[in-house]
């Protein structure tokens, strides 16, 4: 009796057809055996093209998957208890009853177990989607998809500035220290990231930015060694007068970055460097190649040092690989960061999220910020997985090529559309090609000439001759992966 009844948990229908009920247990056996052979197709479709899972990304599929996992596990709770109840348990003698009874119960909850499980980490992914994503009540939201067709409304490229804060509960205020724009093509994928230095100083604002008016020449918020790039947000945060409105940090520096690169920031997405960190950890760490020893923890590194060569990090390591400034600078600090970055990307692979799906939702859930709105989630997610397979070459606006206290703005801008314009092409090499100027690149805004003119201010970081042999490199050739 114990044996059908736990063979109907895998085979349903068996445990009616040992008790002579022929027609039930052979419909049972069929309905199961047709949902499935659609579920393993569904499976090999997705194993064949990620983007065949993408639809479960959006909130109401979510709600659907929770129904079904609800449902399917009451219909195996109810098809085990039916199982045994028609192989007549009240034949047997009361001790024998209550035994298999028993058996039985644990047995259903064993079997509701992986329904349940499911249900809880849907449900646990919708509550994260819906905290972080689209705020309705942000004036400066960017427009909704109209077509489901066309959900980049005619875009050839989406611009998302990826922003890590070192806001923590011991500090006033959000410095944005790491600053990278990924300008993705929407049909190959095809990446560029633009690594942007926290010390680059006096950016410009377009003419729609309340700050054009309040900084014509350039943000010169605490001259004569101030107006850094890292400063644009909190800046706009505490002077809600000028910027007509509370909160207008993120489109500040959207609006100094987008002018900057001459492109349309499209989104931003921001995460806390700590809970940065909790991410790692969630996702059990990442490897990485490590150039040189790097000391890490407070201000002199004592806390440890990290090695040379391939190591796994902890998230408390990953972070301070990416952020410390022992016997090191900030475009240093840069090029690692970028590194985290890819590492993450690429490690983060559907298994790795399966596998740890409630510990990484909770994490980001506490500690991320953006504008990208709900209805965004599913071709998003399908970009993504362009991505992870797709060419991603990166460009840093750092010294000797780029110089960050008097900033060459148009070249700046030429390197920039260059660099979009040869991740275009396929590669010959992993390696693109120099940066040199070219013609425009979609996703542009204006021509650079509001920003041909150099500014008048005396360089006070990082003296470096500017030249011509700009270039964006391949992602793996320069972070080992």
């Amino acid at each position: 009796m114990l044996g059908w009844t736990a063979l109907s948990a895998i085979v349903p229908g068996a445990a009616h057809l040992r008790a002579g009920h022929r027609r039930t247990g052979l419909v049972l056996i069929s309905v199961y055996a047709v949902l499935l052979l659609g579920a393993l197709a569904y499976g090999l479709s997705v194993a064949g093209d990620l983007q065949n899972a993408t639809v479960f990304v959006d909130p109401d599929a979510m709600l659907w998957l929770i129904i079904l996992a609800s449902v399917a596990g009451l219909a195996w709770f109810a098809l085990l208890v039916a199982s045994y109840i028609v192989l007549r348990p009240h034949k047997l003698k009361k001790q024998g009853q209550i035994l298999t009874g028993t058996l039985v119960g644990l047995l259903c909850v064993v079997v509701m177990s992986p329904f349940a499980l499911a249900a809880q980490s849907v449900v646990t992914l919708r509550d994260a989607v819906t905290s972080i994503f689209g705020n309705p009540d942000d004036p400066d939201a960017p427009p909704r998809p109209t077509n489901p067709a066309d959900p980049w409304n005619g875009k050839t490229r989406v611009n998302i500035l990826l922003i890590g804060s070192d806001a923590a509960g011991n500090r006033v205020g959000v410095r944005t220290d790491s600053m990278n724009v990924a300008s993705i093509d929407v049909k190959t994928g095809n990446t560029v990231l633009f690594s942007l230095p926290r010390n680059l100083q006096h950016v410009r604002f377009p003419p729609s930015s309340p700050l054009r008016k309040q900084f014509p020449n350039g943000y010169m918020a605490e001259l004569p060694n101030g107006g850094l790039l890292n400063e644009v947000w909190q800046y706009a945060n505490d002077h809600p007068d000028i910027m007509h409105g509370h909160n207008k940090g993120p489109r500040a520096l959207m609006d100094a970055i987008g002018y900057t690169l001459n492109l349309d920031i499209d989104y931003y997405a921001m995460m806390s460097m700590f809970g940065f960190a909790d991410l790692v950890d969630a996702i059990g760490g990442l490897r990485i190649r490590v150039e040189q020893d790097i000391k890490w923890g407070g201000h002199y590194g004592t806390a440890g040092t990290i090695k040379a060569g391939y190591r796994k990090l902890t998230g408390e390591e990953a972070l301070w690989y990416g952020r410390s400034r022992v016997d090191s600078d900030d475009f240093s600090r840069m090029s690692r960061q970028r590194c985290v970055i890819a590492a993450f990307a690429q490690q983060a692979t559907p298994t790795v999220i399966l596998t740890r799906f409630n510990r990484i939702a909770g994490a980001a859930k506490r500690l991320a910020q953006t504008n990208i709105p709900e209805d965004l989630l599913q071709p998003l997610a399908g970009l993504a997985v362009k991505v992870k397979d797709a060419k991603i070459t990166s460009l840093q606006f750092v010294p000797p090529e780029f110089y960050s206290g008097r900033p060459d703005w148009v070249k700046i801008r030429q390197a920039t559309r260059k660099a979009i314009t040869d991740s275009t092409r396929p590669a010959r090499r992993p390696q693109a090609a120099t940066a040199r100027p070219s013609t425009g690149a979609t996703g542009a805004t204006g021509a650079p000439t509001a920003t041909a003119t150099r500014q008048p201010v005396a360089p006070t970081q990082t003296p470096t001759r500017n030249t011509d042999h700009a270039a964006a490199q391949s992602i793996d050739d320069i972070c080992g992966i």
